[in-house]
């Protein structure tokens, strides 16, 4: 059968390519197109376009780049027509995509599978009418969101979380550990510093985490380097500090680091699934302002993954108002030197593992969605 892919970003071509290596093994002439990254590329088929000249966030951004995004979106129908796809998979990135399933069922008439929910449970609930409109079958990551929607009378498939089997085939693939020497570390203890994937979310969030952890002198500093991203995008953050960069190493680094600090994100699961200790800390612009609107405008109560799963608060989440040099330090202090404190975290951490179940998200997905298609 004929795929048609579209990840818009770096988590989207992680787990996009995961899935196209399992379709792949239950259909051996699966046949490839997609928008999306270099993994995605690595697994074979037609890159249409890079998830680099897509990634626009904020309003801000997608203004000044309405015309390079009609552009794209242009580009993509036409690529999917010339295409002919069996099915088209979106993953996550909602703006864009699902613009792009409404062309495909009004216009093209072709199946629309929906990988990675787009997180409407937290905003955009209006999005529902589309989703129901415009996506045969939706497949979700996170477990609280198979009762949201089934509230909004709308089924869909929980099949695991794509992070599980990543972690998990991270520490089958593991051989040697040589971590420390690799990237000329010392034998200390290590922070990480986990500032996102966007270069808009490094400027804003990474010289107050590297302040904060440049405290604590028994300890040291590395910053887990974006996909994408290059030295230069640290550079002006670092300023005259010789802090290592790694890239390509993130679950590494994280499986070597005593604390973290992390902004909200997949990164933030990923981190509670090393059973690592972390400080959420993500930067707002409108201090209070922001608080308040999450608090009267949102329909959930946090913004990280693991308490959105743990449904209660298992890890700090420092945002807006919150996020200052004064209360990231002292929570991380807390992590570092009150054990018992520490230990109710990894506690809630397991709850959080117990819940999202074992390994195989990619693998379930592909064989709901092969199952499917045959039927149709």
């Amino acid at each position: 059968m004929k795929y048609f892919l579209i990840a818009g970003e770096a988590s989207g071509d992680l787990h996009a390519s995961n899935l196209m290596i399992a379709l792949k093994e239950q259909d051996p002439q699966a046949d490839f197109c997609f928008l999306g990254g270099d993994l995605m590329k690595s697994v074979g088929g037609v890159l249409v376009k890079h998830y680099r000249e897509m990634a626009y966030m904020g309003i801000i951004p997608v203004v000044l780049h309405a015309r390079t995004i009609l552009k794209n979106m242009k580009s993509c129908k036409k690529a999917i027509a010339d295409f002919c796809p069996d099915v088209v998979i979106l993953i996550d990135y909602p703006g864009f995509n699902l613009k792009i399933a409404k062309y495909v069922k009004r216009v093209l008439h072709l199946p629309v599978y929906y990988y990675i929910s787009p997180k409407i449970w937290a905003w955009k609930k209006y999005r529902i009418h589309s989703i129901k409109q415009y996506i045969d079958r939706m497949f979700c990551i996170l477990p609280f969101e198979k009762k949201f929607y089934s509230e909004l009378n709308y089924e869909v498939d929980y099949v695991g979380n794509p992070s599980v089997d990543a972690i998990a085939l991270y520490h089958e693939q593991k051989q040697s550990d040589t971590f420390f020497s690799d990237n000329l570390l010392t034998e200390k203890p290590i922070l990480a510093l986990l500032a996102g994937s966007r270069k808009q979310e490094i400027k804003k969030n990474l010289p107050t985490m590297i302040d904060v952890a440049s405290i604590y002198e028994g300890y040291q500093c590395v910053i887990a380097g974006g996909p994408g991203l290059d030295f230069e995008d640290y550079q002006k953050c670092l300023g005259d500090r010789k802090i290592p960069v790694v890239f390509n190493q993130t679950y590494a680094l994280l499986e070597h680091s005593a604390a973290a600090l992390v902004t909200s994100g997949t990164a933030t699961l990923e981190t509670a699934l090393f059973r690592i200790p972390q400080v959420v800390c993500y930067h707002f612009g409108g201090g209070k302002l922001v608080n308040f609107i999450f608090r009267h405008f949102f329909h959930t109560p946090y913004i990280s993954l693991v308490n959105l799963i743990a449904g209660r608060e298992v890890v700090q989440e420092l945002f807006g108002a919150k996020f200052t040099r004064k209360q990231v330090a002292e929570e991380l202090g807390r992590l570092l030197n009150d054990s018992a404190y520490r230990d109710r975290m990894l506690a809630g951490y397991d709850e959080v593992i117990s819940i999202l179940g074992q390994p195989g998200a990619s693998v379930r997905t592909a064989t709901l969605m092969i199952e499917s298609l045959a039927k149709k």
